[in-house]
């Protein structure tokens, strides 16, 4: 057997991961209904730019007047801002794919100024995730708006230091604390010398508008007031925002597949996620754990993504995770291509063991 020849009981969990695929394939009526999810709605628009933007501005302002008296009065609005935070970057992500309005010029102009307030430039950002879309699973094609997953195979062969590297990027504690200020703090302010011009463009003119912001924090609050603000908000909205992002496609039995064996259909409703939080949780992360009917249709926007999944019998198909059981996703770490099953690094050096000694 080759060291990527998936065994027999691998075998049966791909079939049963492609089976889902196969039956969408043979029953096209879900597409009838993601197509009639997809139009936006101006009003619902406008309503979630009043519970998501709005609502970060005023909380971060109202963390400031709190400061001013003492710092336990501003954990309660550092805590209501980041989940706002997390809200106003859902809008930001709807913008990005065109789904929330008709209009490719308004998407672009609402796009650009949450990207601003969520340090994340527009066009960049929508070229990369577009890709990650195109993408999802294809173990050939990884590197592109995905976090960095390796197979056991690739991580028995690379070298100590870039072991080590990838051992200290799947470690929770980094992901979760440092992720945030590594990604929208250092990664988001550099150009993507692989995209086009109007990509690299857009990280110039976002950095342009932060450094205002600081320019105008600096001649009215200071920016020792802004940043006692502005991280702690930045820190818990974005740790919140890594982690939705990591668990949506990190969990065991998700699916991956080299390029020749690569479907779409599989990638999106196998390699996604129906992230079940309860329904506060929900409302704060606009609706992304129903990742599946996203990766499905990035068109639909977010208000409409739960409605979709319950109208159809194959989207409730998809896996299922808890808040609970998501905990787990933060103990994988490595693909392994014959069991077809994300583990841990133990399971894998077990695992490296016992194929060496059948060998």
């Amino acid at each position: 057997m080759s060291k990527t020849e998936p065994t027999a009981a691998a075998a049966v969990a791909n079939a049963a991961k492609r089976k889902l695929a196969d039956i969408a394939k043979s029953d096209l009526s879900w597409k009838s209904v993601l197509a009639k999810y997809q139009i936006p709605k101006l009003r619902l628009g406008i309503g979630q730019i009043f519970t998501g933007p709005l609502p970060y501005v005023t909380f971060w302002f109202l963390t400031y007047f709190a400061m001013q008296f003492h710092w336990l009065l501003a954990v309660p609005c550092i805590v209501l801002a980041a989940g706002f935070y997390v809200r106003l970057f859902i809008v930001f992500h709807d913008c990005t794919h065109g789904s929330y309005f008709k209009s490719r010029k308004a998407n672009e102009i609402l796009g650009f100024w949450t990207g601003v307030l969520a340090f994340t430039p527009f066009h960049q950002w929508r070229q990369q995730h577009a890709i990650h879309h195109a993408t999802t699973g294809d173990l050939d094609r990884r590197g592109f708006g995905d976090i960095w997953t390796m197979t056991i195979d690739e991580y028995n062969a690379s070298s100590r230091w870039k072991k080590l590297a990838y051992r200290v990027s799947r470690n929770p504690a980094v992901f979760l604390l440092f992720g945030p200020l590594l990604v929208f703090g250092i990664q988001h302010r550099i150009p993507d010398r692989r995209l086009h011009k109007r990509e690299r463009r857009s990280v110039h003119q976002t950095n342009l508008a932060i450094l205002g912001i600081l320019v105008l924090a600096h001649f009215t609050i200071g920016l020792k007031a802004y940043l006692m603000v502005q991280l702690p908000i930045f820190l818990l909205g974005g740790a919140a925002g890594v982690w939705l992002f990591y668990v949506q496609h990190q969990f065991e039995d998700t699916a991956w597949a080299r390029r020749e064996q690569w479907d779409y259909l599989e990638g999106a409703l196998q390699g996604s996620s129906f992230y079940k939080l309860p329904r506060i949780l929900q409302w704060f992360s606009g609706n992304i754990g129903f990742h599946h009917i996203h990766h499905l249709n990035p068109r639909i926007p977010n208000y409409y993504l739960e409605k979709c999944h319950k109208e159809h019998p194959l989207f409730q198909q998809a896996p299922k995770i808890t808040l609970f059981s998501s905990l787990k996703s933060a103990f994988l770490h490595l693909w392994d291509e014959r069991e077809g099953k994300l583990v841990s690094f133990r399971r894998a050096r077990r695992l490296t063991r016992e194929r060496k000694a059948a060998a």
